[in-house]
């Protein structure tokens, strides 16, 4: 039997439940922002390829379903603005790679705004929100590679996004095995 109160509204992210809303809000967002760009500091690259292996993906899809829309999108957005302040964020690249960080603000927004409406807590929810979220950043990350190096689409797809099918892969399945634990434990600690 639950003793929670049921006039208080379920939270949306996982993040919903820490106290103190707006210091809350922006030290989440801001560490999410060091979030992207420290994963984006443990990079290798493909030979031949100019999109390094990071791992960002994986922190921004999975940092968007925790801290829901406003947060990961202003997070994800106040990377991209620090990195074209001249913040080495993203100068590894040499521009290659602008593609996949607009595409992860548009993630961020699309799976923040989905997981605060309470749709990415189990196991098929966060795979399908995971494999919609790559597919985000695959389109804009490939579309601007194409058209960055002049090699057109073709050599976007096979540099761009085939190398990453594999870590994505691994990506999801770590996504799966936290996202859904964490909220069960937050649904077993309110009812208790």
């Amino acid at each position: 039997m639950s003793t929670a109160n049921p006039t208080l509204a379920r939270p949306g992210a996982l993040t919903d439940l820490l106290p103190g809303e707006r210091v809350r809000d922006v030290a989440l967002t801001v560490g999410f922002t060091g979030l992207i760009a420290l994963s984006a500091e443990l990079f290798f690259y493909l030979p031949g390829n100019p999109v390094p292996i990071t791992g960002q993906t994986f922190v921004v899809l999975a940092g968007a379903i925790a801290l829901g829309g406003k947060r990961a999108t202003a997070g994800a957005l106040l990377y991209l603005a620090l990195g074209a302040l001249g913040l080495p964020f993203f100068a590894a690249s040499g521009g290659a790679t602008l593609g996949y960080i607009v595409g992860f603000a548009v993630a961020a927004l699309l799976l923040g705004t989905w997981a605060s409406r309470g749709g990415a807590r189990t196991v098929g929810a966060v795979t399908l929100a995971m494999v919609v979220g790559n597919l985000v950043i695959y389109a804009f990350g490939a579309t601007w590679l194409g058209i960055f190096t002049g090699q057109g689409a073709e050599f976007a797809v096979a540099n761009g996004v085939v190398p990453f099918l594999p870590g994505d892969a691994v990506k999801i399945a770590a996504a799966v095995a936290v996202l859904p634990t964490l909220w069960k434990l937050v649904e077993r600690r309110d009812d208790a």
